[in-house]
Order: structure tokens, then C-alpha cells, then sequence
């Protein structure tokens, strides 16, 4: 199986990071050959990618996108095991991190989240398999290209993966603005962490919830009472790239 992925920068990273097979690369004749498209041509070459030139007509029909002229067709995204991304952060010498999304269904909050993921060092990402959002072109597009650069496992049981984790001595934490959470720069997230990430409107459910061993709030002053999952998972993850620095 194939998909078509677009954008300037999701092209270049992808190609970058060289974890797919690539069928061909598509640019809009007349577009100018530099910046961020001069990098993407060389690497085509450099792995041996065919590049073909066509309208922006053929380009548009790969779907409703702004794809910037540049479309490169390649396999599809390649999970990872649990314990794959387990042994990649034992490999490191920071403290494991993990983010974990529970059935977030927003291909923009997803890849929003996962550049911020990449920039921060998370070792790896775990999603379910049903009733949430895939690693799509969209999502790759969203997270400029980043989540090539992530692992991502995709399981059965979001709760049973939590269960592995501190089987494994990681610490769960919470996303949720709930009594008893604690604000999220008084916690301790310096140490083997995973961090869960609710769905949009609804948060995290009540299973994965009793799985954590702690739940963190961000502070809200003003009128509305919740902030995008994206942003505030965002928020979450600079903090403990923060308290892991200033440790």
C-alpha cells in the first residue's frame, strides 16, 4: 500500500529520515528549485527517487491539500512494538519518556502534538489501534514532517500498554483538570515518565485514568475552561524537557 504525502517540509523530513520505500516525486512544473524544495530534489537524487514535473491540476487531484507543489508518493507509515520503543529509550542516557494519546481523533491536534514530541526528545509515541487517528499524510503534514523522525506503536489495549509501563518502572502521568490533580510545574517529571494526553471534549477515559499514578493540571484564569489538547499537551511536555534540563 501507498499514500501521497504533501508539503514542503513533511516531504523533506520524510526523505530525511528514510524509513519508507519511495515510489516517485511529484513537483508542479515552474516551481522554483530552492529553499526548502532545492533540499528536497537533492535528496531524491541522493536515494534515487524518480522525480517527475507535472501541472498543478495533477498535483490537486491527490486530494483537498495545500500541498506547495510537492508531492511524494511512498509506502505507508511503519509502527513500531511497545518494546521497541522501550529498549530505544533504555538505549539513551536521559530518563525514558513517552507520550501516550487516548483516542485523540484530530489529525491537526495529533501532528501538532507529535512535532512538539520530536522537539522535546520523546523516545517513543503510543496510540490504539481502533477508534482513534492514524499516523496519515495529515498528520504528517500537521507535524511538518516530524513524526517521521518519532516511533510510534500502535496497540490493541491503550490500558494494557500503560500496565507494561510500569511493569517497566515508567511513571504515568495524566493530562487532566480534575480535583485532586496537581498543578503541572509542582509535580516531579523528572524520572521515567509517560505522559497521557486525553481526547478532544472528553479527556482521558475513566479506565486510563485509575491507570495513572498521578494527574496534572495546567492553571486557568480566564473564561474558558480548557485549552486545545494539543496545546496543552505541548504545555506538559516543555515542562518536563524543562525540569529535566534545570535537573
Amino acid at each position: 500500500m501507498s499514500e501521497a504525502l504533501y508539503g514542503r517540509n513533511a516531504v523533506y523530513e520524510t526523505l530525511r529520515a528514510g524509513r519508507r520505500q519511495f515510489h516517485r516525486l511529484l513537483l508542479a512544473e515552474g516551481i522554483q528549485e530552492r529553499g526548502t524544495v532545492e533540499q528536497v530534489v537533492h535528496l531524491a537524487h541522493r536515494v534515487g527517487v524518480p522525480i517527475e514535473r507535472v501541472d498543478r491540476g495533477t498535483l490537486d487531484r491527490f486530494g483537498p491539500f495545500s500541498h506547495q507543489g510537492v508531492v511524494l508518493e511512498a509506502t505507508e507509515y511503519s509502527y513500531s512494538l511497545l518494546d521497541e520503543l522501550f529498549g530505544l529509550a533504555q538505549a539513551d542516557e536521559k530518563p525514558p519518556l513517552f507520550l501516550l494519546l487516548d483516542l485523540l481523533k484530530d489529525p491537526h491536534n495529533v501532528g501538532s502534538l507529535l512535532r512538539t514530541a520530536e522537539a522535546v526528545g520523546v523516545h517513543g509515541v503510543v496510540i490504539q489501534r481502533r477508534r482513534a487517528v492514524d499516523i496519515t499524510p495529515t498528520v504528517v503534514h500537521t507535524s511538518a514532517g516530524a513524526v517521521e523522525h518519532l516511533r510510534v506503536a500502535q496497540v490493541t489495549n491503550l490500558v494494557r500498554a500503560m500496565e507494561w509501563l510500569k511493569d517497566q518502572r515508567v511513571w504515568i502521568a495524566g493530562l487532566e483538570a480534575t480535583a485532586g490533580a496537581q498543578p503541572y510545574d509542582e509535580a516531579d517529571l523528572t524520572g521515567s515518565l509517560a505522559v497521557v494526553v486525553g481526547s478532544e471534549g472528553r479527556g482521558m477515559r475513566r479506565l486510563v485514568g485509575e491507570r495513572c499514578d498521578f494527574l496534572v493540571q495546567l492553571p486557568m484564569r480566564g473564561a474558558v475552561t480548557s485549552l486545545n489538547a494539543a496545546v496543552a499537551g505541548s504545555v506538559l511536555l516543555y515542562e518536563v524537557l524543562r525540569q529535566r534540563r534545570a535537573g
